[in-house]
């Protein structure tokens, strides 16, 4: 299996699943699943519905200790979308300070109809519980970024990897598109130092509200930008941004790696 240049043992702050979060992850994803199926089955026909081609996108993604999986998500973009476009993107909201603005706040005519609905609500995310299931995931945790973009990490970056990636986590629930990619990391490191039982219960607590605050900003934003067409040769700091950063504090944030 493929890794970036982060090996295990580079950190001494790694830190594998504890018990007591395996044993949840294998139980909540085993219910989600079966719980969930009904919902799972219709984005599925859906899908195979409005757009010919396959129902999951499939990525490569960096995890714990810098280790390659494959992550699942119901695809909600027409097959065979040109993917350089997203990458060129998160490069370049890297190297800036701009707020982590999705692509799909402009007309984008790569995505289904009602793709953005499901991805706002997360429901794309879904068949991500059967990466929890196979243990390349965990219910909370740090998104685990494309190898393109992990590859490009500083070494203190890296230190958001010292954990196993989640569905959820700490910087979903504190701004999440309202955040830099600096905070962003900030928060994952944040989170990889203090992890804990109680830590997962308030940030599992905390994100059906983060999901609604999702929903309203992209619609908010959908409307903002109602005439402007998505264009490729758009960079981030081209992009004005109508939302305001959010006044309350986020968690972690102006903690120095």
């Amino acid at each position: 299996m493929a890794r970036i240049s982060y090996m295990p043992g580079e950190s001494i702050f790694a830190r594998p699943l504890p018990a007591w979060k395996r044993a949840i992850d294998v139980a909540a994803s085993l219910f989600g699943i079966i719980a969930l199926s009904p919902v799972l089955l219709i984005i599925a026909a859906y899908i195979k519905l409005v757009s010919p081609g396959p129902i999951f996108f499939k990525q490569k993604r960096v995890g714990y200790c810098g280790k390659e999986f494959t992550i699942w998500k119901f695809r909600t973009m027409r097959s065979g979308a040109d993917t350089t476009i997203h990458a060129n993107h998160v490069m370049a909201l890297m190297r800036s300070e701009e707020q982590l603005t999705k692509l799909d706040t402009y007309k984008d005519p790569r995505i289904l109809p009602l793709g953005k609905i499901i991805r706002q609500t997360g429901l794309d995310e879904l068949p991500q519980l059967f990466n929890v299931l196979r243990g390349e995931m965990s219910l909370i945790g740090p998104r685990p970024d494309p190898d393109y973009a992990a590859h490009q990490y500083g070494r203190w970056q890296r230190a958001r990897l010292d954990v196993v990636p989640g569905i959820t986590g700490l910087w979903q629930v504190s701004g999440k598109n309202r955040t830099t990619f600096s905070q962003m990391i900030r928060l994952d490191i944040t989170y990889a130092r203090k992890r804990s039982f109680w830590l997962d219960a308030r940030i599992l607590t905390l994100t059906p509200s983060a999901i609604l605050h999702q929903v309203k900003d992209g619609f908010v934003r959908h409307k903002s930008h109602s005439n402007l067409r998505f264009d490729v040769s758009l960079n981030p700091a081209d992009r004005q941004d109508p939302l305001p950063p959010r006044n309350r504090p986020m968690l972690g944030h102006g903690e120095t790696p």
